[in-house]
């Protein structure tokens, strides 16, 4: 049985939290959208992924 990736961002990392920017590691075969952030509860983003990209542009633009 194939099983297709949906991202490839590779081992390592960290997942931001886009609300308070907390950081922690991203762990091997748990997508970051999966984990919440301890402090605020928020879905966390990997850290270089499309939609944190998104995030700091808009941070950006503000």
């Amino acid at each position: 049985m194939v099983v297709k990736r949906r991202h490839e961002m590779g081992a390592g990392g960290q997942c931001i939290c886009p609300k308070c920017s907390k950081k922690s590691i991203h762990h091997d075969g748990i997508p970051c959208q999966d984990e919440r952030c301890p402090d605020c509860g928020v879905k966390l983003f990997r850290e270089g992924s499309y939609h944190h990209k998104l995030l700091l542009k808009k941070q950006q633009e503000k």
